[in-house]
């Protein structure tokens, strides 16, 4: 395939590139090829290796972008092959910004749609196990031995109504460690397009700049039940590892899919290149009825 000419910005966003500092975690998952494939056009070729490929989810917070404060989850439901390298395909992206929804549509190729993202952080009291002395020393300390989770529900806005995605469990130490991990540049290069409000097949480069450390994989579950905004309380199903025997959608059997990898990505700026058309065979079989 040959890269075609550069899409402009035509939004709020001015021209690229564009500039997002915030804060993220990118979890890598082990998911089923098959449920990858039906994920992605059938042009491309998938990465994988006995039945599965890498997927995951990208949670981020951003302070500072061209649409101000947001919140962005993208289900990333696995690698496709573009030599030299692979890119990532996005299944699904949600954000609480009618704005970065529209941008991400209309000018990056994304399947974006606009989302409710309620936060809560619980305190955690970390077990404390030691005797005597040692117990008393760390008595008056309480506030270092203890872990919080960031607890993060997702819903989708459809109208005057909401459809719960998941939630995400965070855990952090309190205080929080003095290192961040080691400063690193890297490049994510992704595939996009092949939507309702693009047609065409993208490729876009997001260059990252931030520190970077593992730290423990996030969890997430699935609320049972879709519901409306009535605040009514729901149960949820949590990844038991066998995901495929219930009826899930492609973006929950991602969600759900074994966690190997959990990378936090802090005091990050991520500069959004313009994206690139690689093809237009999608037109047509998009607008045949």
């Amino acid at each position: 395939m040959e890269i075609g000419d550069q899409k402009c910005s035509s939004s709020g966003y001015g021209k690229p590139p564009w500039m997002f500092r915030g804060r993220a975690l990118y979890q890598l998952h082990l998911v089923k090829a098959t449920t990858a494939r039906a994920c992605i056009p059938k042009e491309l070729r998938l990465v994988e290796a006995f039945g599965y490929t890498l997927g995951g989810f990208f949670l981020a917070n951003y302070d500072d972008s061209p649409a101000g404060t947001f919140d962005e989850l993208v289900v990333i439901s696995g690698i496709v092959w573009n030599r030299p390298t692979s890119c990532a395909w996005a299944a699904k992206v949600l954000v609480n910004s009618a704005e970065a929804c529209d941008h991400g549509r209309k000018e990056v190729g994304l399947p974006s749609q606009v989302a409710r993202f309620t936060k809560r952080i619980e305190a955690v009291p970390k077990h404390q196990s030691e005797k005597g002395l040692l117990s008393f020393l760390r008595g008056n300390s309480n506030f270092h031995n203890q872990k919080n989770q960031e607890h993060v529900q997702v819903a989708e806005v459809k109208g005057p109504t909401s459809m719960d995605v998941c939630n995400i469990n965070l855990s952090f130490s309190v205080p929080f460690s003095k290192w961040m991990g080691p400063a690193i540049k890297m490049s994510l290069p992704s595939y996009s397009g092949h939507t309702e409000y693009t047609p065409e097949l993208l490729k876009y480069s997001c260059q990252i700049r931030c520190r970077v450390r593992a730290v423990k994989p996030a969890t997430v579950s699935i609320p049972a039940l879709n519901r409306a905004e009535d605040g009514d309380h729901h149960s949820h199903i949590t990844r038991t590892g066998e995901y495929g025997e219930h009826e899930q959608s492609l973006c929950t059997s991602v969600l759900l899919s074994k966690p190997i990898l959990a990378l936090e990505f802090s005091c990050m700026e991520m500069q959004v290149q313009a994206p690139t058309v690689v093809s237009q065979y999608f037109k047509h079989s998009l607008r045949t009825p």
